[in-house]
């Protein structure tokens, strides 16, 4: 079955199994282990408590740390992908985009990017704005 195209009221990913089941799973491990402490305190209740949070931080250090490198090669990609398609004038002013701008600014078609690229530069737009600005827009599909 094909997939919907990507736009600004999709784009947003979520991972059935980290987002559904094992944040989800997680949690409620915090919470059996605060109720099994508060009923029968000790020494290893508190250990399993200790040892839930580690595991949830744990978790959410798995999920975070791939995003933020994804996040370094998106930057990577788009800095490569503006020298490019930017005329002179813009091209030397790559370096004022923030990592949040050129992540949103991937999604830009080539040929409104000159156009967004100034307006983003001029008038500071968010990465909100920015995405809501594109036109026509450019799916990512290999995001983690």
């Amino acid at each position: 079955m094909a997939e919907k195209p990507q736009s600004l009221a999709n784009h947003a990913r979520i991972h059935p199994v980290f987002h559904l089941a094992l944040v989800p799973v997680f949690f409620a491990n915090i919470i059996i282990a605060v109720i099994v402490i508060a009923r029968s305190p000790g020494f290893f209740t508190a250990w399993n408590l200790v040892m839930s949070v580690a595991l949830l931080l744990l978790l959410l250090l798995a999920r975070i740390n791939p995003v933020k490198v994804q996040d370094r090669v998106i930057r990577l990609e788009e800095r490569l992908r503006l020298a490019n398609l930017l005329p002179d004038a813009l091209r030397a002013r790559i370096s004022e985009l923030s990592e949040r701008q050129l992540i949103a600014l991937r999604f830009a078609s080539d040929k409104e990017i000159p156009a967004l690229v100034h307006k983003t530069l001029t008038e500071r737009l968010k990465p909100a704005e920015i995405k809501q600005a594109i036109a026509e827009w450019r799916a990512d599909t290999w995001r983690v």
